[in-house]
């Protein structure tokens, strides 16, 4: 009779990184009610987002470590598209 494979222990860093992606989806859909974003701008930040999704996919298992920074990344790149709209392209509410 074979000996049933050992498996091995399931790490909880991929798990974060995705509940992260999924703060970060909702930040970027609230950015055109609150911060008056256009609609251009909301479609680059969805599409990067989409990006580090798929990114995020194909390294869960094989970089489950790694899945945690793509929303710190996307985070950073939501931030200074905000800031930098709102100071040199006058973005208001």
């Amino acid at each position: 009779m074979p000996r049933p494979a050992v498996r091995e222990r399931l790490s909880p860093w991929p798990f974060a990184g995705m509940v992260g992606l999924a703060c970060v989806a909702f930040l970027i859909g609230a950015t055109g009610v609150a911060v008056g974003a256009p609609w251009w701008a909301l479609v680059l930040l969805a599409l990067v987002w989409v990006a580090a999704l798929l990114v995020a996919v194909a390294w869960f298992t094989s970089r489950p470590r790694a899945v945690v920074l793509l929303p710190v990344a996307v985070a950073l790149v939501w931030f200074a598209t905000v800031v930098g709209g709102a100071r040199w392209l006058g973005w208001s509410a």
